[in-house]
């Protein structure tokens, strides 16, 4: 499985950005299509995962109901949509994939996309 991700940008504390995840190669049932930041200074940390086969979703705390991940499998993408950023959300995104059954922690991801920095000013 390849992953890429894309959408990050320059923002505004306050506004929305939307993240997606291009997932190519062979999709198993199984997939975990996990969000993880990276904020400088700071380890890397998950923020949301979806299942690929039913849809379930995993958030982490920091997301905060502000965070909402959905996938499409007709387009092979998976979507971060983030509202009423904050400059704490500053960071480089990642879409990483996984076949475990444990998908909020990073060591579980074996597939991993290249990121797309996420820029919030106050």
């Amino acid at each position: 499985v390849q992953l890429q991700a894309s959408g990050g940008g320059l923002v505004q504390a306050g506004t929305s950005l939307r993240l997606s995840c291009a997932v190519s190669g062979r999709i198993y049932n199984n997939y975990k299509i996990g969000w993880f930041r990276q904020a400088p200074g700071k380890e890397r940390e998950f923020v949301a995962a979806v299942t690929w086969s039913g849809g379930r979703t995993s958030y982490a705390g920091s997301a905060g109901g502000r965070f909402a991940i959905s996938k499409d499998n007709a387009k092979n993408t998976v979507s971060l949509q983030m509202d009423s950023l904050e400059p704490e959300d500053t960071a480089v995104y990642y879409c990483a994939a996984t076949q475990s059954g444990v998908f909020t922690m990073q060591g579980y991801y074996r597939e991993w996309g290249q990121g797309t920095l996420v820029t919030v000013s106050s």
